[in-house]
């Protein structure tokens, strides 16, 4: 065989790969799942077979979303009657074809967008955080799996706004025609929109996200040179904190352990009580009652520390024009 025989054949069989998902109307998991292989080498080329036919599909070299099987090999389907799969012991909600496929392929994605080794440790924290912050709404939304508690009314609705409603408008209206050319060509727009959004997640995790981790890890780790008990965490630069600071303390079974997190925001300098929980306005440890409402001189005089700017009426945070004023202010607050 010729080197351009060879280049022919291995370009022939490159183009040979199918991914198959069932025909008809198109859901947000399915759109995702493919996306995710085509990011793949081995699928990158693959042509989208989109069939109800058992045969059709069985020829393929990868089946997302129908044949009511899952093997983790080539099937890849949820619909099963017996299905119970998650992402892992700690996730309860049901995979779709969505996270069948990131579950098995999704280090795989990630490694190829953010060129990371597959044995880099970082790339198991990524992994856990896309699924979560991702995958598994998507999972969720197509298994009727509601975020909330069905006896809770929602007060507007959000259908058209989300991925799934995005990818469901994409289908054709019941009085429109069409016809197995025009819905592969709407799926393919489904596709691409839910691919888009993913590699652009993938990508702020990677760059952003786990970079801002790993500043908030390592002020955590020094915290003890500013208070005996590490209750003060200091940021020589602004880094978005808060969801990092308390899943590092559920890592380093230091829960509750932080009081204050010390920060510039470019004029001066704040000291800010962490809530109780991300998403709560109550602190652990407010700044002292005596301060809350006080501003500049008279919050100097009262404090005794110079530089004052302003303590909040509910004293979740304050200020002080310099580094070392918010340092005092926090290590004479935590213990108030």
């Amino acid at each position: 065989m010729t080197i351009d025989q060879a280049i022919r054949d291995a370009k022939r069989q490159k183009t040979e790969m199918k991914i198959g998902t069932h025909s008809g109307t198109f859901h947000a998991d399915e759109a995702l799942a493919v996306f995710m292989l085509k990011l793949l080498p081995k699928y990158k080329d693959s042509a989208v077979v989109r069939s109800r036919t058992p045969d059709v599909l069985e020829a393929c070299d990868i089946i997302v979303d129908v044949q009511g099987q899952y093997d983790g090999v080539k099937h890849f389907d949820h619909h099963q009657r017996d299905f119970s799969e998650t992402f892992s012991p700690s996730f309860k909600t049901k995979l779709s074809s969505a996270g069948l496929i990131y579950k098995h392929f999704g280090k795989e994605v990630i490694s190829s967008q953010l060129d990371i080794k597959h044995d880099d440790s970082k790339l198991g924290i990524l992994y856990k955080k896309i699924y979560s912050a991702m995958i598994e709404a998507i999972d969720g939304n197509d298994n009727g799996q509601s975020a909330y508690p069905d006896d809770i009314e929602p007060a507007y609705s959000t259908s058209s706004i989300t991925l799934p409603g995005m990818v469901a408008a994409l289908n054709p209206a019941w009085n429109e025609t069409y016809d197995d050319a025009y819905l592969d060509s709407q799926f393919e727009k489904a596709s691409k929109l839910m691919g888009g959004v993913f590699v652009d997640l993938v990508k702020y995790y990677g760059k952003a996200w786990l970079p801002a981790r790993d500043l908030v890890k390592a002020a955590i780790e020094n915290s003890k040179q500013y208070d005996d008990e590490g209750r003060i965490v200091v940021f020589d630069q602004f880094v978005t904190w808060k969801g990092h600071l308390f899943e590092l303390e559920e890592e380093l079974k230091i829960k509750g352990q932080i009081y204050y997190v010390i920060y510039s925001d470019g004029k001066g300098w704040r000291v800010q009580a962490v809530p109780v929980d991300p998403h709560s306005f109550k602190s652990r440890k407010p700044l002292p009652e005596p301060w809350r409402g006080v501003r500049d001189q008279a919050l100097s005089d009262l404090t005794g520390i110079e530089g004052g700017i302003f303590v909040h009426a509910s004293g979740f945070i304050g200020g002080n024009q310099t580094r070392e004023g918010a340092m005092l202010m926090a290590q004479k607050a935590v213990t108030f």
